[in-house]
């Protein structure tokens, strides 16, 4: 939440409620998705914390499943503010 507040956070985008501009800013510009790449790490850790190989595993299929949504989600973010950008331009002129 800290560059994107609740709303952004939390599905924001996809019932429009955009930011100004896309975030670029920290934690984006080490990761296109910090959720993702956090949460993966905590179970990683956690697995190797209690030294259990399944939950290594589930962290692998949890990360393949992280990367298929966000095969949907980044195009589909784009998308949204591209679009955004397109009827600010045909508003000013």
């Amino acid at each position: 939440m800290w560059a994107l507040g609740v709303t952004g956070t939390y599905l924001g985008d996809y019932f429009g409620m955009l930011m100004d501009d896309m975030v670029t800013g920290f934690p984006f510009n080490v990761s296109s998705c910090p959720m993702y790449l956090g949460s993966t790490m905590s179970f990683a850790a956690t697995a190797l914390w209690f030294g259990k190989p399944a939950g290594l595993l589930m962290t692998g299929l949890v990360w393949v499943a992280y990367g298929i949504a966000l095969r949907y989600e980044d195009p589909f973010t784009g998308a949204i503010y591209a679009k955004r950008e397109a009827e600010r331009a045909k508003k000013q002129g």
